[in-house]
């Protein structure tokens, strides 16, 4: 099956509301022609602080490029200080969610029993969730790459339907690989790629898992985005810090 790519920029807690502005209109001034050229086969996403999301939307719509959140809570409404709602993100047009990044795992301690929740709520809300998983260093010095993973997979996926799986989005971040400078060989990332594929195949069936887009995220930048995206299994990639500036963002989006 072909799968279209898909470039997601996590801006994190970055930017002021008028770099953020200034962010969205330079993606939204340079990925179009960009986009339109690939034919529908490459997609960009932009995930700003929850306060930028509305003048990021702003900015981006009737653009290719589409939006979305770095998280959200499983409840719709009621009194959760501080929390946002799958209504709020639906109701600014987000098409996109980031859920289990590792930050959100190791900093502030989420469970994968929490990452599921979120998901249900998310794929129940009409959006996509891009769920992220990924070994420490010291995880695979010690030989328990897969393991940590399968973990995650099954915690944070379970109660999935193969309905409700073929809507979401995998991206496989190497904990080692975020904002150190380095990141997975394309080999390395490959092999963890494949095996997630296989993962979905003995969980779900071929045809799902041949369609899900599954993602690199780990010092993704120019340099290395298009050796990481010729690989066979990568579909994509989760941008860090080269998503803050419109040429690396836009530079990683050709590379597909």
């Amino acid at each position: 099956m072909s799968r279209s790519k898909l470039v997601v920029g996590n801006w994190k807690m970055n930017l002021n509301l008028a770099g953020a502005r200034q962010l969205a209109q330079a993606i939204a001034g340079g990925l179009p022609s960009l986009l339109s050229a690939r034919n529908g086969k490459v997609e960009a996403a932009a995930c700003p602080a929850f306060v930028h999301l509305p003048a990021v939307a702003e900015v981006l719509r009737g653009s290719p490029v589409s939006w979305g959140a770095q998280n959200v809570y499983h409840q719709p409404d009621g009194a959760f200080t501080g929390e946002i709602s799958t209504a709020m993100l639906t109701d600014l047009g987000c098409r996109y969610v980031i859920l289990g990044h590792s930050e959100r795992r190791l900093v502030l301690g989420e469970p994968d029993s929490e990452i599921n929740r979120k998901l249900l709520a998310s794929l129940a809300a009409g959006l996509i969730p891009i769920v992220c998983i990924g070994e420490t260093l010291e995880q695979r010095e010690s030989g328990q790459t897969w393991a940590v993973i399968e973990s995650q997979l099954v915690g944070s996926l379970a109660g999935l339907t193969a309905e409700l799986a073929g809507r979401l989005v995998l991206a496989y971040e190497p904990v080692w690989a975020i904002g150190t400078g380095k990141n997975a060989t394309p080999g390395q990332a490959q092999e963890v790629h494949a095996d997630l594929r296989k993962w979905l195949t003995s969980r779900y069936n071929h045809s799902l898992a041949d369609s899900v887009r599954i993602l690199y995220g780990g010092s993704v930048k120019p340099e290395n985005a298009g050796e990481l995206l010729a690989q066979v299994d990568i579909d994509g990639a989760l941008v860090g810090g080269a998503s803050l500036k419109a040429e690396s963002f836009s530079a990683i989006v050709a590379a597909c």
